[in-house]
């Protein structure tokens, strides 16, 4: 997985937690290119992987995607920032506000989602400068009145209380990030039968959903 606080690594969490006896072995992947984790997966390298590969056709054929869950987005600000008082938002309340999201490597997965989430509510995602991490973003938010950003809504962010930030969920529709799971065709390991009922038993999201053009 991409981090340990991402909605991933929760779920995850909460499956161990459930099944303590399970032998489970969490890594992180530094890994932009979402193909170079698919022969990852291909070469046994790895069991699976929740990654995904938005060209059906750079999959391999030895490995298939399942969608594991939908991550839906809330935005996040600072107390000063114009839409921090409501509670909730339509996407279309987002539109001329500058969402900050760096980081967005050309390639990845992320970045055709927000591709796609830009040019489907005429959003403006600003991805420009260099990434100094989360922390130092979430900094950036406390002291602002014009960036926000979108994170998930199981995604885990701490921050010291004086920054006051505000997890605002989306509505009308959700914004749903789709979390697939790359494993092998043939021959999975029988530990991820079990984790894939994990997470198709989750609630479903409410109200209409927008998803990416992905396959999964």
């Amino acid at each position: 997985m991409l981090g340990l606080r991402s909605a991933q690594a929760v779920l995850l969490h909460d499956y161990w937690r459930a099944h303590p006896g399970v032998d489970l072995d969490v890594v992180t992947l530094r890994v932009d290119d979402p193909r170079q984790v698919a022969a990852a997966v291909r070469a046994g390298e790895i069991d699976a992987a929740f990654r995904t590969v938005t060209d059906p056709a750079a999959l391999p054929p030895e490995v298939r995607m399942v969608r594991a869950f939908d991550s839906p987005l809330q935005l996040l600000a600072g107390p000063r920032h114009p839409l921090a008082s409501a509670p909730t938002l339509t996407p279309s309340e987002l539109r001329g506000h500058r969402l900050r999201v760096p980081g967005i490597v050309p390639g990845s997965e992320w970045g055709e989602f927000y591709e796609q989430l830009a040019d489907a509510f005429d959003l403006w995602v600003d991805a420009t400068g260099p990434n100094f991490g989360t922390e130092v973003l979430l900094d950036e938010l406390a002291d602002s009145a014009d960036v926000a950003t979108l994170v998930g809504a199981r995604d885990r962010y701490l921050w010291p209380a004086g920054h006051d930030l505000r997890r605002i969920p989306i509505t009308g529709p959700v914004l749903a990030y789709p979390i697939n799971l790359m494993l092998p065709r043939t021959g999975p390991h029988p530990g991820l039968r079990p984790v894939i009922r994990h997470f198709a038993g989750l609630p479903p999201l409410p109200g209409p959903v927008w998803r990416p053009a992905w396959p999964g």
